[in-house]
């Protein structure tokens, strides 16, 4: 190791026109690289949050998160989902297989959800259903199917 250090030392000329040929090189070389200014991601994860004035977090595990997980199980395409309970509330997060339809995810949740509502008590509200992924403009953001959302919030009723 020692002797390539003193033959780059000794030479240095050389190693500065190699320095300036990898730089050279490496800027050509990204410029011509094909790239795209907003790729067209699509992150396969749908949020349902639903809260309720009051309920302990055990509680909302076991009257709210429990039923729209029931539900939402014989989904297609799930990945994994993830749930918890939190203090007024809480949520059931729904990762799909990569190569999803985010239309078709959106439907089949908001039909699940719709079907679970039944079983939730009656002063349940705020069933949220959120697709995150790039709006129109190119930002990163929560969005139902692929219309642009300036609100990030969907509140159905």
């Amino acid at each position: 190791m020692r002797r390539i250090v003193d033959y780059a030392i000794s030479h240095a000329r050389l190693t500065l026109a190699i320095l300036a040929f990898l730089l050279f090189a490496g800027v050509v070389s990204y410029s011509t690289i094909p790239k795209e200014a907003n790729p067209d991601i699509t992150v396969p994860i749908v949020y349902v949050n639903v809260t309720m004035a009051g309920i302990s977090p055990d509680d909302a595990e076991r009257l709210l998160v429990r039923p729209l997980e029931t539900a939402l199980k014989s989904i297609g395409n799930l990945k994994e989902m993830k749930s918890a309970g939190f203090e007024g509330g809480g949520y059931v997060l729904l990762e799909f297989e990569a190569g999803f339809d985010p239309d078709v995810a959106l439907q089949d949740v908001r039909a699940k959800v719709d079907d679970a509502r039944a079983e939730l008590p009656a002063d349940a509200r705020d069933l949220t259903r959120r697709y995150f992924g790039r709006d129109d403009d190119g930002r990163w953001g929560e969005r139902t199917g692929f219309r642009q959302l300036r609100q990030l919030e969907v509140r159905q009723e």
